[in-house]
C-alpha cells in the first residue's frame, strides 16, 4: 500500500510537471509567482539561514565541541549535567561538552549528508530514468521492475536495511543508504516525463529529419523533462536530513561521537528525554526547521510550475 502511494505520487508529479513547452514564458511566470509566494519566501529564508549557520558555524562556535569542557559539573549519581552560564549559553551535554557548539556544527554535517546523498540518488535515478524513457522496450520494462520492488518497500525501512548492512557503520554509510533509496523515485519520475517528451511534436519532427538518438535525448528531451526532477531534488533534500537522522538516532551512522550531527546528538540524549529534555529539543528543532524550509520551497516550486495553474 505504500509502495503504490509513493508511485501515485511520482507519477501525478510527471505529469503536471511534464509539460514545458512554454519554455522561457513558463519559467518566468514561475519565478513572479514565486517571488509573490509567502510560503517560498518563508522556505528560501530558512534554507539560506541554515547554509550560512553551516558556512560560519566554525567562527560562532567558541569552543570545540569535542572537548570535555564542563566535565566536572557532571554528576552522574544525580543525574546532573552543567547548566547555561557564561561563555555557554546553553550548557553541556552529558559529558560535559559545549552544546551550542555542537549544534552550531551539526548543521555542516548535516547539511554534507544531505546534499550528497540527494546528489547521488539524483544522478543514480537519471541514469535508469534515461534508459527506461529514451529506449522503452524490455529496457523500460526491466529497469521499472527493479524501480517497483525498490519503492514497495517503504523508504525509511529499506534505508535501514542497507544501513544494516554495513560491517562499520560511518556518515559515508548513511549516505549511500538515503542515496539509494532515492534512486527508484527519481528513476520513475524522469522515465514519466521522458515518456511524455517522446510524444511531442518537437521529438517527433526531429525523428523525421533523421536526428540521431543520442542527440534527441539529450539535446530535445531530457532539458524538457529536468523540470519536475530539480523540484522533487528540492523536496528530496528535506526527506535526507530526516532520514540521515533517523538512522544516526538508531545507531546506524558514524560511532565517533567526536564531531557532532543532530540525529546522532538526538539519539545520545533518549536517556535523558524526562530530566533533560533540552538535550533533544535543540538537534530535533533544527532538524524540523530544516527540512520544513526544504519543503516549502519544493511544494512552491511545483505549484509555480504547474502549467494547469498558469495565468
Amino acid at each position: 500500500m505504500l509502495g503504490t502511494q509513493r508511485k501515485e505520487r511520482i507519477d501525478g508529479l510527471a505529469e503536471s510537471g511534464g509539460d514545458t513547452t512554454a519554455g522561457v514564458s513558463l519559467a518566468a511566470s514561475a519565478w513572479r509567482r514565486l517571488r509573490r509566494s509567502p510560503t517560498f519566501l518563508v522556505g528560501a529564508g530558512i534554507i539560506c539561514a541554515f547554509v550560512l549557520l553551516a558556512l560560519v558555524s566554525p567562527i560562532l562556535a567558541q569552543h570545540d565541541p569535542a572537548l570535555r569542557l564542563l566535565e566536572e559539573q557532571v554528576s552522574r549519581a544525580d543525574n546532573r549535567i552543567p547548566a547555561p552560564q557564561p561563555g555557554f549559553p546553553l550548557g553541556g551535554d552529558q559529558y560535559g561538552r559545549p552544546l551550542l557548539s555542537r549544534v552550531l556544527l551539526g548543521s555542516q554535517q548535516t547539511l554534507l549528508v544531505a546534499l550528497l546523498a540527494t546528489v547521488i540518488g539524483l544522478g543514480g535515478g537519471l541514469t535508469l530514468g534515461i534508459l527506461a524513457g529514451a529506449f522503452g522496450g524490455w529496457v523500460d520494462t526491466l529497469v521499472m521492475r527493479v524501480v517497483d520492488v525498490m519503492l514497495s518497500v517503504p523508504s525509511l525501512l529499506l534505508a535501514v536495511s542497507i544501513g544494516a548492512l554495513f560491517q562499520q557503520q560511518s556518515q559515508f554509510t548513511v549516505i549511500i543508504a538515503v542515496a539509494t533509496v532515492q534512486i527508484p523515485i527519481f528513476g520513475r519520475l524522469l522515465r514519466g516525463t521522458m515518456l511524455a517528451q517522446r510524444a511531442s511534436d518537437h521529438v517527433l519532427a526531429a525523428r523525421a529529419l533523421g536526428v540521431r538518438q543520442r542527440s534527441i535525448v539529450f539535446r530535445h528531451m531530457l532539458p524538457n523533462a529536468l523540470g519536475p526532477v530539480i523540484v522533487q531534488a528540492t523536496l528530496m533534500l528535506a526527506v535526507a536530513i530526516i532520514d540521515a537522522a533517523a538512522l544516526s538516532f538508531l545507531g546506524l551512522g558514524a560511532a565517533d561521537t567526536s564531531t557532532p550531527e543532530w540525529g546522532q546528538m538526538l539519539g545520545s540524549a533518549q536517556n535523558f528525554f524526562d530530566t533533560h529534555p533540552h538535550l533533544a529539543f535543540w538537534p530535533a528543532g533544527c532538524i524540523i526547521v530544516v527540512a520544513l524550509g526544504f519543503t516549502l520551497v519544493g511544494e512552491s516550486m511545483r505549484d509555480a510550475l504547474d502549467p494547469k495553474k498558469r495565468r
